[in-house]
């Protein structure tokens, strides 16, 4: 770290310096770096996209701010596109400002509405580090949670376990909520008959279903939300990373049902649903739509998917642009080597597995350059 430095010394830097970016590539000294990493999978348009840069200019000259107090065109537009893009049923929005955010309050909301105390969540997967979507992430309690007790008992099934997740399961449950394809652990998806499982299980004890889509929504699995992929309906969904292009904002889904319990002052935040989040929300929505983006995603990762193995890479999970490559060896090694020829990819909780997370306008020859580069590097 630089001595001169006044940021905590928190987060391991990667040895670049990113000046400027545009589309999926990354310009540092000199270098342009194909992004297939996109922020935390945030960056789901790449960068500088002309209807993105248009529509925050022109909503920052029309009203920059307002708080909820009062209500607003731009906020209903939002939420009206955000419901027509999400899964039937998810007919109520609550804007907030990051995915922990609405977490939180997606697990605050099933302990009140159903009176329980319980939450489960799945093995291995990563909600947060707040609080409560830090007490249903993997590993975090004992680890770096930090507090010193979790706001409710929380509990993990086993993954693609139905017996385990029939066992636990039970009327004391307020809800169970899970990644569709689980990101930080990997790209892992998660099979679509443990996740019907899980459903039908909610339903005959009157525990909620959270879908958490903060990595896997906003078409990056190849459909608007990967919990669609199964064909199961939650109760809540949550979405932030690519939901706002690079802007900070997220939202809490639910259905009629659930949002029939609620009245004023249920629900509070200041930044949340803001003039400029809701503008680059509808316009991000537009974009996805009108440039055809999922049908993108699903040709190119069958793309990627088909040419697996290859170089260091001996086996794929995952869906659309959020695949998990399993290496022969340590994934941070392969990450160091693909970013020696100018491709930069992720890592993950599984020390073997590289994570690709690129925008959705990625294109053919971006996939070339990546197959080109693991087949240079080789098996070894």
């Amino acid at each position: 770290m630089n001595s001169a430095s006044h940021l905590l010394d928190v987060y391991p830097y990667l040895p670049f310096k990113p000046e400027s970016a545009e589309g999926v590539y990354l310009m540092a000294g000199g270098r342009r770096i194909i992004d297939f990493y996109g922020g935390h999978a945030v960056a789901g348009l790449g960068y500088g996209h002309p209807d993105i840069v248009r529509t925050l200019e022109a909503q920052a000259r029309t009203l920059f701010f307002q708080s909820n107090a009062v209500a607003l065109d731009v906020r209903e537009a939002a939420a009206r596109r955000l419901v027509d893009f999400a899964p039937a049923g998810l007919d109520l929005v609550f804007f907030a400002n990051s995915g922990a955010e609405a977490n939180e309050n997606a697990l605050r909301l099933a302990c009140r509405l159903t009176g329980r105390g319980r939450i489960l969540a799945i093995e291995h997967g990563f909600h947060g580090r707040t609080a409560a979507a830090a007490a249903v992430t993997w590993s975090a309690v004992g680890k770096w949670y930090g507090f010193p007790r979790t706001p409710f008992d929380a509990g993990f099934i086993p993954r693609n376990d139905i017996g385990a997740a029939e066992a636990l399961i039970d009327d004391s449950v307020a809800a169970v909520i899970l990644e569709p394809v689980q990101g930080q652990a990997g790209a892992f998806d998660l099979d679509p008959a443990f996740l019907r499982g899980i459903a039908a299980a909610c339903r005959r004890h009157g525990a909620l279903l959270i879908a958490d889509e903060i990595q896997s929504g906003m078409g990056r699995c190849g459909a608007p939300f990967a919990i669609e992929l199964s064909g199961v309906s939650p109760d809540m969904l949550t979405v932030a990373k690519a939901l706002g292009a690079g802007f900070p904002c997220s939202a809490l889904m639910m259905t009629p049902a659930v949002a029939a319990g609620l009245k004023h002052g249920d629900l509070g935040t200041t930044f949340g649903g803001g003039p400029l989040a809701s503008a680059l929300m509808s316009t991000v929505i537009e974009v996805i739509r009108r440039d055809r983006l999922i049908d993108n995603v699903r040709t190119l990762s069958q793309e990627i998917i088909a040419a697996m193995p290859l170089g260091p890479v001996q086996a794929v999970q995952g869906r659309g642009f959020l695949l998990g490559l399993r290496c022969r060896k340590p994934a941070k090694q392969v990450l160091n080597e693909l970013l020696e020829r100018d491709i930069l990819v992720g890592t993950s909780a599984d020390p073997h597995i590289v994570r690709l997370l690129p925008p959705l306008t990625l294109q053919r020859g971006h996939v070339h350059a990546l197959l080109n580069a693991l087949a240079d590097i080789g098996p070894g």
